[in-house]
């Protein structure tokens, strides 16, 4: 298997056309970069060359340094002096060759090749080619000179945005920023780049370093408020993250002292950020959403997803319109199916909606909108069902309407037609009860809105055949959600994982604990809201209604609190009634309510539980603790039992499905960076104080007699035992 390289061929014109080869994005491994040298080298001494063009191999000039090397870095195998590559290659070998250079951009040009193409002296793009510097994203910074060249080339302003946002921008506007130099064709690309770089030999263009522009740059001082704004920013957006400041950081020092000396700072920062924990969990999170559509026994059968053509919704409420927007977004055409006339056009007013807030922001144009909106079609029967290849039924969670629905589609679809529930609590066996298809039943459960969230849990039972697991990972793609793949249980993945999040602070609260600490501590800790704002904002009647599942299902280890019977009986439901645990003003600002406190005196007479002194005390630390441990646990039963894969898909699952922050890994890679022995010792003393609602499972008493991390593979842990 090749490592990548680069090739060098010498046309008749004496122009070296040096090619990335590292399929499928060309990145940049070690080896790469070592060719990329040579190539550059071999170039510089041959007689025969005159100038030189870099491009990449089959459309696309580079997506980056190579991710999967980072464990390498990490471990410390593979750690080469801070700027052998940023000083020694790019600078003083790519940008200081006495034979022009340039770059020759289609499809990628991102982070490390973007870095490559701006140490060339002119860059010629397509108009759809991608040009960015997302580092950001993976804890790290540009390391290869991007933070001293890109604001050379673009200005300070947009290229603290490139950076600070990880948003790439595509050649038309690298084009009108200075990015690039030159707009061409794909065919033309590579032609036109030999002439750029004769011509630039030649002196009919200018020769640029860009490492030693100036003309974008502001003067210092000026340069230094920008700065100031731009670190304000990040702090008020990541207070948890500390890269971002870094990057700042290391461009002011380029401009205040120099770009040789920026790239020192740059080269040195990079290489503490590449060993931090943020950067191993957000890496972590990187190779964890590609992994979840790798399903052992399913994926690996060879099958081919089904073309789905058609698309119908049962249930036009806040769930089925959300979905049918993910759908039509992507070009299904979709039935939506109602009770009657009322709901319908409700149904079709709230599609209208998501899709005109687009146009609103300028994501799309009314001519896409006419377009997109002509592919729903409303139905109050089931007469239309008779060709379409998938139905979603997104009607209230109850189970004896759902099993007449099944039994009602079994008669109207086509024989192949997959059969999908988005329940998010209820068993799917009970809900295939009454039909006789049950191999072609699944769950896709979306998360509120479903246009907007990024997760789809796709459920499987015992009986759900692969073929139909295959199609539905095929349509996640479409719709561009990330899938996971889980088995069949109450609250599935992500809700029964969280059930405990809610419960465990009304525990703390009845035993006083103050609640909008705790909301302060959680989101603080990087979650977009503690467990009481989420409830408000999912409604008490949707929180009741799964809670009830959670506690029929799993008694033993439910904390059933009265504070919420007892608001809702005064009208108290959540947001939507504008008082909750928080009160809400006309624009859904939430305040915190003096009158709560009677309803937790209330509660707490009636569970006949009383103030713990510990607990009104209880530290931040403590605080994060007590609500996440619980959730913790559940996720080991979860492994356990088998209804998740790997761990990793349960990392996604609570990034993705439940706000958890990406930069501390996912819910069980940071449980491991804490440990499942003291992870374990911790719910054994809570559960001796506060009872069986904190109690560890087998599961996770076992990994933590021997010390063996929460998300090593089953095989793994057991031959540690």
């Amino acid at each position: 298997m090749s490592k990548g390289r680069t090739v060098l061929e010498v046309g008749d014109d004496g122009v070296a056309i040096i090619t990335i080869v590292n399929p499928p994005v060309n990145s940049l491994s070690f080896d790469v970069l070592h060719s990329l040298k040579e190539s550059f080298d071999e170039a510089s001494r041959r007689d025969d060359v005159k100038a030189i063009v870099v491009t990449g191999a089959k459309g696309k000039f580079s997506g980056g340094f190579d991710i999967s090397a980072f464990g390498g870095i990490q471990a410390a195998k593979e750690r080469p002096k801070p700027g052998w590559v940023s000083i020694e290659i790019i600078t003083d070998t790519v940008e200081a060759s006495r034979k022009p250079s340039v770059a020759a951009i289609d499809g990628l040009a991102l982070g490390g090749g973007l870095e490559v193409a701006m140490a060339c002296n002119a860059r010629l793009s397509t108009p759809t080619a991608q040009l960015g510097l997302p580092e950001l994203q993976l804890g790290i910074i540009p390391g290869f000179g991007g933070t001293q060249r890109l604001p050379r080339l673009v200005g300070l302003t947009k290229a603290l945005e490139m950076m600070l946002t990880s948003k790439p921008v595509k050649g038309q506007e690298a084009h009108s920023l200075g990015l690039v130099d030159g707009l061409v064709s794909a065919d033309a690309l590579v032609t036109t780049a030999r002439k750029w770089a004769l011509d630039i030999l030649e002196h009919r263009r200018p020769w640029v370093a860009s490492l030693y522009k100036t003309d974008k740059i502001e003067p210092l001082g000026e340069a230094r408020e920008i700065l100031k704004f731009a670190r304000a920013q990040a702090r008020k957006q990541a207070p948890n993250l500390n890269h971002p400041l870094v990057c700042i950081d290391v461009i002011e020092q380029g401009i205040a002292s120099g770009p040789r000396i920026g790239l020192m700072k740059e080269a040195e920062a990079f290489d503490g950020l590449v060993v931090s924990d943020t950067c191993k969990s957000l890496v972590h999170i990187f190779f964890a959403q590609r992994g979840t559509t790798k399903v052992p026994g399913i994926t690996d059968r060879g099958l081919a997803p089904r073309k789905v053509k058609k698309v119908a919704i049962i249930g036009g409420g806040l769930m089925g319109s959300g979905i049918a927007t993910a759908l039509i977004l992507s070009n299904y055409p979709v039935i939506l199916k109602e009770v009657n006339e009322k709901f319908l056009d409700a149904g079709v007013n709230r599609v209208k909606a998501n899709l005109q807030s687009r146009v609103k922001k300028g994501k799309m144009s009314q001519d896409k909108f006419e377009k997109t909106m002509s592919l729903l079609k409303g139905s109050l029967d089931y007469e239309s069902f008779k060709d379409v290849d998938m139905v979603i039924e997104a009607v209230i969670e109850n189970i004896s309407l759902k099993q007449q629905i099944f039994a009602d589609l079994e008669k109207y679809c086509p024989p192949h037609c997959i059969l999908a529930s988005n329940t998010s609590t209820i068993d799917l066996n009970l809900i295939g009860q009454k039909t006789k298809s049950q191999d072609r039943i699944v769950g896709a459960h979306f998360f509120s809105p479903a246009h907007v969230m990024p997760l789809l849990e796709i459920v499987r039972t015992n009986h759900t055949s692969p073929q139909i697991i295959v199609d539905v990972l095929d349509i996640s793609k479409k719709i561009k959600k990330t899938p996971v793949v889980v088995g069949n249980c109450t609250g599935f993945a992500v809700n029964r994982m969280f059930f405990p999040y809610t419960q465990a602070g009304l525990l703390l609260v009845e035993r006083g604990a103050d609640l909008y600490k705790i909301d302060r501590v959680i989101t603080k800790f990087g979650m977009p809201m503690g467990p009481f704002r989420l409830a408000d904002l999912v409604g008490f009647g949707v929180a009741v209604a799964t809670g009830t599942q959670f506690i029929q299902n799993f008694p033993e280890r439910t904390y059933k609190s009265m504070l919420i019977p007892l608001l809702q009986e005064e009208k108290r439901a959540g947001e939507t009634t504008r008082k909750g645990f928080y009160l809400y003003d006309g624009k859904r600002k939430a305040s915190p309510d003096p009158e709560l406190k009677n309803y937790i005196e209330k509660a707490r007479s009636i569970s006949g539980v009383s103030v713990d002194h510990k607990l009104v005390k209880l530290s931040e630390k403590d605080i994060i603790e007590m609500i996440f441990f619980p959730v913790v646990n559940e996720a080991c039963r979860v492994l356990d039992e088998g209804i998740a894969v790997k761990a990793a898909d349960l990392d996604i699952s609570a990034v993705m499905g439940m706000g958890f922050p990406p930069y501390r890994g996912g819910l069980l890679f940071w449980a491991d960076s804490l440990g499942s022995k003291y992870i374990h010792s911790r719910l054994e003393k809570w559960s001796d104080l506060y009872g069986g609602f904190f109690k560890p499972c087998n599961y996770l008493a076992a990994r933590a007699a021997k010390d063996i991390p929460l998300s090593a593979p089953k095989d793994q842990a057991m031959s540690r035992l």
